[in-house]
Formats: C-alpha cells, sequence, structure tokens
C-alpha cells in the first residue's frame, strides 16, 4: 500500500504538510464489501463485525506494523505493508445478571440483501430464575454499541487499580470512582424488597455507524421497524416481560437521548415515558450552532464585519475545542459518502434521502461547508423531532401526555441544549387555547453541566451521568403506578 500527497487528511490536509521530521506510522485498511440491497442500489461499506463499526477494531481489518519513517524533501511516498489482520471478537459470555439475545431481522435482511441481526443485552432482576411466575416492567436504555453495562459491576472495586486524571472533569480518580459507582448499583439492583424490572441495550450497529439511531431510514433501512416488531418482542417472550405499552419505558442520553424521544414519538403507544438526556439536536434550527434552514454555510455565521468560524465543541468554560469546519474535516479523512462511521456521517446517512450513487444524499458540502436546502427540507419533515411535534400535537398530543421529559446541561459540550431550548418553547404553548392538549412533562437544565448532565439538581456532572438507572427508575414506578390500566400485572414484580 502506497500513501501519497493526495491522501485526505486530518489535521494536516496532505502529507506535504506535515512538518519535516520523524514520525511513527501505521497504516489501518477499513475493508468494504458490496452491498446489493433491496431498493436496487449497490454501495460499498464496511460491515458492521461485532465490534460496534469501530475501524480499529473491526475483525479482517488490515494492519501495517508500526515503524519509524522521515517526512521532508524526497521522502515521499510512504510504502508500508499490510500484513497483519484484526483477529475475531471474543463474545461476551452470560452471567446471572448480564444475559444476550440475537435474532435474525427479516425486515433488514430484505433491505440489505444478505442476513441482518439485531442483539440485546439484557440486565435481568435479581431473583429472575426463581421467581418463574413474574412477568417484569420492560425498560431500553438506549446508547450506543455496548457488549454489556459498563455502570453494573457485580464485585467490589479493584483496590489496586490505579488512579488517572479525567481532562473532562478536573477529577483526579474519576476510573476509581466509576467502578464504587457501578458496584453501588450493582448493590442496589439486589437489595431486598425491590421492584423488578428489566433493562435492555440494543445492539443494532450497521454499515454506517455504531449503532442506527432507532428510526426507519431510506439508507440504513428499517431498523425502526425491525427493532419494535421482532427484537422486543423476542427480548419480552424470551426474558418474560409484561409486553404491553404501559408497561415500556426509554430512557438514553446524547445519541440515545435522541433516540428515546424518536422511539416514543413513532411509536408512541408503544412507551408509556421518554427520560431524554443531552439529546442530539432535537431541532435543527439548532443543529449544534448552525440554523439548517436559514444560513447558507455550516462553517460560519456572517459577523459584524466579517465570517466568524462556528465551534462544533467546548469546555465547560465555553472555549472552543474544535471547530465545525475541523470536526468535517476529519470525518472527510476517515471515509467518504458518509462513510467515516462518525458522527455528522451518520446523521447524513440516518436523516438523507438516498442520493443518485446509492449513498446518503449530503446535507452540505464538507469542502465549502455550503448547505443543501433541499436536504435539509426533507430532514425537517421527517427527522426534525420539535418540527414533527408542532406538525402533529393534534394527532401526538394526547397520545405523549406525561410521557416526555427532557434534561440537559446549560453548558453542553456539543451546544445540545439550544435545541432543547427551542423544543421546550413550543412545549410550555401546548395545553394553551388552540395548542391542543398540555404536554404534562418536564424540562430541566443543568448550570454549568456540560454533556450526558441526567437531570439531577444535587449532583455534579461527573457524577449524575453515573445514575442513569437510579435517577430514572423510581420515576418509571411513579409512572406506572398513576398509569397501569384497570386489572395490569402491577405485583408479580415486586418481591
Amino acid at each position: 500500500m502506497m500513501i501519497g500527497e493526495n491522501a485526505q487528511g486530518y489535521p494536516r490536509a496532505s502529507l506535504k504538510d506535515v512538518p519535516p521530521g520523524e514520525y511513527t506510522v501505521q497504516a489501518v485498511l477499513n475493508v468494504y464489501e458490496t452491498f446489493q440491497r433491496g431498493d436496487g442500489k449497490m454501495v460499498k461499506l464496511a460491515p458492521d463485525r461485532g465490534e460496534g463499526q469501530h475501524w480499529n477494531l473491526a475483525p479482517g481489518n488490515l494492519m501495517s506494523k508500526p515503524r519509524k519513517v522521515k517526512i521532508g524533501p524526497g521522502t515521499m511516498p510512504i510504502t508500508v505493508s499490510l500484513d497483519q489482520v484484526i483477529p475475531p471478537n471474543v463474545p461476551e459470555k452470560d452471567t446471572k445478571y448480564i444475559r444476550h439475545i440475537k435474532v435474525q431481522s427479516a425486515l433488514l435482511t430484505r433491505f440489505w440483501g444478505r442476513p441482518m441481526f439485531l442483539s440485546a443485552v439484557v440486565l435481568v432482576p435479581e431473583g429472575f430464575d426463581t421467581h418463574t411466575e413474574a412477568h417484569y416492567p420492560l425498560v431500553i436504555f438506549h446508547d450506543h454499541f455496548v457488549s454489556g453495562f459498563s455502570d453494573f459491576r457485580e464485585t467490589p472495586p479493584d483496590a489496586k487499580l490505579k488512579a488517572d486524571y479525567s481532562e473532562r472533569f478536573h477529577l483526579a480518580g474519576y476510573n476509581r470512582i466509576q467502578q464504587e459507582e457501578a458496584y453501588k448499583n450493582y448493590k442496589d439492583w439486589v437489595a431486598p424488597n425491590k421492584p423488578r424490572m428489566l433493562i435492555i441495550k440494543i445492539q443494532h450497529a450497521n454499515a454506517y455507524y455504531d449503532d442506527s439511531y432507532a428510526v426507519n431510514s431510506e439508507n440504513l433501512g428499517p431498523y425502526g421497524d425491525a427493532i419494535e416488531t421482532e427484537l422486543i418482542p423476542a427480548v419480552e417472550k424470551e426474558f418474560r416481560a409484561l409486553g404491553q405499552g404501559w408497561a415500556r419505558f426509554v430512557y438514553g442520553g446524547s445519541t440515545g437521548g435522541w433516540e428515546s424521544l424518536a422511539v416514543q414519538m413513532f411509536y408512541p403507544e408503544h412507551y408509556n415515558g421518554a427520560f431524554v438526556a443531552c439529546p442530539d439536536p432535537v431541532d435543527f434550527h439548532a443543529f449544534m450552532t448552525a440554523d439548517l434552514y436559514k444560513q447558507d454555510n455550516l462553517f460560519y455565521e456572517q459577523g459584524a464585519n466579517k465570517r466568524v468560524e462556528q465551534p462544533a465543541m467546548r469546555n465547560y468554560l465555553g472555549q472552543t475545542l474544535i471547530s465545525m469546519r475541523d470536526n468535517v474535516a476529519y470525518e472527510a479523512a476517515l471515509g467518504d459518502s458518509a462513510r467515516s462511521g462518525d458522527q455528522f456521517d451518520i446523521w447524513q446517512a440516518v436523516y438523507s434521502p438516498v442520493g443518485a450513487d446509492g449513498y446518503p444524499r449530503p446535507i452540505f458540502n464538507k469542502t465549502t461547508g455550503t448547505i443543501d436546502h433541499t436536504t435539509a427540507e426533507y430532514w425537517r419533515q421527517h427527522y426534525d423531532l420539535n418540527a414533527i411535534l408542532q406538525r402533529d400535537w393534534t394527532k401526538l398530543g394526547p397520545k405523549l401526555q406525561g410521557k416526555i421529559h427532557l434534561y440537559v446541561g446549560s453548558d453542553d459540550t456539543y451546544f445540545l441544549n439550544n435545541a432543547v431550548y427551542l423544543m421546550e418553547d413550543f412545549l410550555k404553548e401546548t395545553g394553551t387555547p388552540g395548542h391542543g392538549v398540555a404536554y404534562d412533562g418536564e424540562v430541566k437544565y443543568g448550570p454549568r453541566a456540560e454533556h450526558c448532565w441526567n437531570g439531577d439538581p444535587e449532583k455534579p456532572n461527573w457524577y449524575s451521568r453515573l445514575h442513569y438507572n437510579q435517577m430514572y427508575v423510581p420515576m418509571i414506578l411513579d409512572r406506572i403506578a398513576k398509569t397501569a390500566p384497570a386489572g395490569a400485572d402491577v405485583t408479580s414484580w415486586k418481591y
């Protein structure tokens, strides 16, 4: 394999821009396969191979050995030998509390033209194997690809663990804190006289990203319907769930926050509440720091006297860490045609229509930042959650009453609070004359809190983000007590 000056790069656009010197070089080739999709499109993509769509971990991808090279005048091109292969994954084993289930999806198999599967990691309650008469509420913890529950630890913290330092939270020993809180979560889960339930995390990695956003998409296929009609029924049957909408709930943060709100809206009677933390943009008037409808360019705003580069990420003090332009350039170095496996590309893959070449139609030009407003209008109609709420509230409102709970830090790292402000403006209008029923939920902001604040006003963000279960399960139990229909089983799972 030979890498020359024409290779797309980041943070240097080309090898010719790299300062002369000696560097350690390693190449990794993300191996694409050809998909002949059911919609007639043929595309070349890297399938997920059980690793969660991480090209540096994907079994079968090729690598070179790291080696020292000199870069400077007369030293290019650089040649490397891709003689290493990433080995297969070792599947996670079931434990007393963590189980796994995998099903082949007929809907996704038909769309992708090859066998496609959905999986779930299931946290079963204490007494699951002995209380065989019990049936349980089901909670979906929407998250990125995971093979287990990192916030659930069955053994005490490692006394020999060397303390690290969290730059994000400016906190020493955060790795120890994480182990301590995961162990507390376990002890709380198995404590006597607790209501019992099932909590699952879905594995729906695909050829574009580590999850599907849990909705139907022209480019990814009918993941929403597949999860709702194929995976969830299989989970509920095998693990004795109650299997009714009043006893199903969703929660999650970031991507999982957007997914939780989206599935509650798109399948409003399937779930009895969504607890949504720091969601991806829920209104594309606030697509992080850009307005996809009114701006012509994603990379900058027109200031008083000149163009101002727009930030994509900040620290807790509001200082910019990366710009929109650089964030997009980073993804462009990883893959074209929405194939980077990263954030902007998965938004494009999920939300956009299929382009003429079979790949997602670009929402903006990755070189110039120019926004395609035709594509933006498609996004608005199909995936702008606030626009959909406003358009369909007469129909949706009665089905969503009491179910929407939004939490975000006022200093969210990715400016995700901006879109929540806009959704809150609409939700506060509901219940007033001419605006349908009141939403009867809640929207809360964490002062000075950055990404992943979960809604707990009593705890700092570094602590609250480890307590999604402890935060939301009591709310879920309260919701069940208030809404379970007459004759519903509200006792077999309380032991």
